[in-house]
């Protein structure tokens, strides 16, 4: 048996004490009013005394109403019925008096209790709906299913203020807890709950188990330890579960399903554009050698135009196979740096020497400060990456804007830009133009291209310890930036 100590005592009855007090303050002031100052008719004091009575009752309830309705036909008996000062319970008027007082009493206090009640109840389900809704939100902020599960049960223990919380999965066979040092909540249980479909509520344990339905399908059960809400949230906090699941889940499955088709799609646009740059050097080498073959009437400036052609044509596949055996070897990390202190002004002038043909139609303004700091690099390659970016430059900006190169030391590296007057790089696409064969949307029909080149160069400036960036504005142009680490 639970122990209450005096100072308890006095806490627990001191409010009620207090109510007594006041009711019977209250009663006794009416009575000196009434029989000493006002001298009202009976009927006045009669109602008065009701009025008091039901406020009391709708008030404190019926528990203070029933013994103020006593006292009140008591004094209404000797004070103001004849004979008065004379206590006479016999009469008639005494006796209706009375059950006036009590019936009040009752109804009042009941209808007080009733209101109460509802108002409370309203009161808890609006809590129980907006605790709902917030849960359900926090539901949909999780697309992953793996995350949602995790982060359900954190998320039942914070809105709906329980201890510990746990949900079991029958297709995995996995249970997610919101602490996993707790195993207050049981899997049998859990398991139990799933494949029954039923709420179980342990009110000695403090234990809660129900399954989280999709319909009339059961896909889990959740499980709820210390503060237990009713039947009737749990049901719903599992149908809440049990959607978000299904949806993660089938989001999950549309993102891999975009996933696969826009692969296909990349697959087929890889496809196309490597045999097409492939087939266009074979074509005109082909078209180049059977005309000379057929025995035509050519002049001799002809024949020198075809047997160009034929050489152009010859490099431009050479060097295309060159660059898809440049990309293998530098995935398989197969190639050898020769990294030596060398000035930026040495790549660059290589890059514009072999890049002089691309560049005919745009001007190229170089702007180095006249000293800078010795980079160690491999030369080489480092020349590689200046010319596919100027040959991107060219490739993608109308013909007579300029090309600018610049360099600059900063933070331990020297930082080398290319920037165009192009048409600019869309925010979208920034993140995925220095993958293997990826091509601008606007531009990959109307530019030649494998979409190997911003690769290789990227593969190279990582491989030196460096790292490449773009910024680009549509319309504008874009500016290719890599960092190497300068030289002791």
């Amino acid at each position: 048996m639970t122990r209450v100590s005096y100072n308890q005592r006095v806490r627990l009855s001191g409010p009620a004490a207090l109510r007594a007090l006041v009711c019977a303050l209250a009663l006794a002031l009416m009575v000196f009013v009434y029989a000493k100052l006002l001298h009202v008719n009976p009927t006045t004091v009669a109602v008065s005394f009701l009025l008091m009575i039901l406020s009391v009752a709708a008030v404190w309830g019926l528990r203070y109403a029933l013994p103020l309705s006593i006292a009140a036909a008591l004094s209404f008996n000797f004070f103001f019925l004849p004979p008065v000062g004379a206590l006479t319970i016999a009469d008639t008027q005494n006796w209706v008096a009375l059950f006036a007082f009590f019936f009040a009493a009752v109804v009042a206090s009941n209808l007080s209790d009733r209101a109460r009640r509802q108002t409370e109840e309203a009161h808890r389900r609006r809590d129980d709906v907006e605790r709902l809704y917030v849960f359900s939100q926090q539901l949909l902020a999780a697309d992953n299913v793996m995350e949602l599960l995790k982060a359900v049960p954190r998320y039942v223990v914070e809105t709906f203020g329980a201890d510990h919380a746990a949900i079991y999965l029958p297709a995995r066979d996995q249970t997610y807890r919101s602490d996993s040092e707790r195993q207050e909540i049981p899997v049998e249980d859990l398991r139990e709950a799933a494949s029954r479909g039923e709420v179980m509520i342990d009110a000695r344990r403090r234990l809660a188990v129900s399954p989280l339905r999709m319909g009339i399908r059961t896909v889990g059960a959740l499980g709820m330890a210390g503060e237990l809400p009713t039947r009737q949230i749990l049901e719903a906090v599992g149908s809440l579960i049990a959607t978000a699941i299904e949806r993660a889940r089938a989001v999950e499955e549309l993102t891999h399903t975009e996933a696969s088709q826009e692969s296909e799609r990349l697959r087929a646009a890889l496809l196309d554009s490597v045999t097409h740059e492939f087939r266009t050097p074979l074509t005109a080498i082909k078209a180049s050698v059977t005309t000379l073959r057929s025995g035509a009437d050519l002049t001799r400036d002809q024949h020198q135009d075809l047997l160009v052609v034929i050489d152009e044509e010859s490099d431009r596949l050479n060097r295309l196979v060159g660059e898809a055996v440049e990309m293998a070897q530098l995935d398989a990390r197969e190639v050898t740096l020769d990294l030596q202190p060398h000035q930026i002004r040495e790549a660059i002038e290589g890059a514009l020497s072999v890049s002089k043909q691309v560049l005919t139609d745009h001007p190229v303004e170089v702007r180095l400060p006249e000293s800078l700091p010795s980079v160690l690099m491999d030369v080489t390659l480092i020349e590689k990456v200046l010319q596919h970016l100027l040959e991107n430059a060219a490739k993608y900006s109308p013909s007579g804007s300029a090309i600018f190169i610049s360099a600059e030391a900063k933070s331990g590296r020297l930082i080398t830009s290319v920037a165009d007057r192009g048409a600019g790089i869309d925010d979208l696409e920034r993140s995925m133009i220095f993958d293997k064969f990826y091509r601008g949307q606007s531009q990959r029909y109307r530019v030649q291209g494998t979409g190997m080149g911003l690769a290789i160069v990227k593969a190279i400036v990582e491989a030196h310890g460096g790292r490449i960036e773009v910024t680009s504005q549509l319309g504008h142009g874009s500016v290719f930036s890599f960092g190497l680490p300068l030289a002791g």
